[in-house]
């Protein structure tokens, strides 16, 4: 996939390395709840069945992860989840390549995509917002986010 500023792919085993890497950066894992993984969770997290990840890329190197997920069953409804490295923040990067996807996703049939960034989070939130994504409510902290939290739904009509 394509946005104006990046390219989206999947991850391949070339990758793993450097994703196990980019998690034990702590202004990375920080934003992916602290977690970090040894090259072995790292594979296994990427062979989940109810995920698809992706590798962000801009001007041809790899500056971020970008994950579609669903509900098991459920490939109708998509969240997204992702982070770009320190020194790629801050560049439209992030808005660029979850639009990308997004689109993407809905043009295969999906019927929402959305995404729960964590209330602490504002620079995901306005970045989530720059990619068409829309606030639809907060909600408190529960068993698969430890702190509170916003539901964004994508409109692919916001630019």
């Amino acid at each position: 996939m394509r946005g104006a500023l990046t390219v989206v792919r999947p991850v391949t085993e070339a990758d793993v390395d450097m994703l196990v890497a980019w998690h034990a950066d702590p202004e990375v894992s920080r934003y992916w709840d602290d977690e970090t993984y040894t090259r072995e969770e790292m594979v296994a997290e990427l062979a989940e069945p109810d995920s698809d990840p992706f590798i962000v890329e801009a001007d041809g190197e790899p500056v971020g992860y970008l994950q579609s997920w669903w509900e098991p069953g459920d490939r109708r409804r998509a969240g997204l989840d992702m982070y770009l490295i320190p020194s790629a923040r801050g560049r439209g990067l992030g808005p660029d390549a979850a639009r990308a996807l997004a689109l993407s996703l809905l043009a295969d049939g999906w019927a929402e995509v959305t995404v729960d960034p964590y209330v602490w989070n504002e620079p995901a939130i306005r970045a989530w917002g720059r990619a068409g994504f829309v606030e639809v409510e907060r909600r408190p902290a529960d068993d698969v986010h430890p702190s509170d939290w916003v539901l964004m739904r994508f409109d692919p009509a916001l630019r």
